[in-house]
């Protein structure tokens, strides 16, 4: 009973790993996976368009000034984010499973 209580929070930990949210679904917790998933993909988003901003300014496609700044700000707060909701949700899927 306690091995397999263990294995399912395992198996809950890697799925958050391999996609943030995807632990909690398999917990059963349904909006809040969503809800994971979803503030993933904005943060995502955020990161990616820094980095689309910062590439332009490097190749000197500059479409307004302070583009490097932004694009640098966008960048690294959308990579924290992304890590700090990926370590969230690994722990807290973890966490609920190994409750189960």
């Amino acid at each position: 009973m306690e091995q397999d209580r263990i294995s399912r929070a395992g198996i809950a930990a890697v799925l958050s790993f391999v996609f943030n949210g995807l632990g909690q679904l398999y917990n059963g917790q349904i909006f809040k996976g969503l809800g994971i998933i979803f503030l993933s993909a904005i943060s995502m988003l955020v990161l990616i368009i820094g980095a689309i901003l910062f590439g332009f300014w490097l190749i000197g496609k500059v479409i307004f000034s302070g583009q490097a700044l932004l694009g640098i700000s966008l960048f690294f707060m959308g990579l924290v984010l992304v890590c700090l909701l990926g370590i969230y949700s690994i722990a807290d899927a973890y966490r609920l499973a190994a409750k189960k």
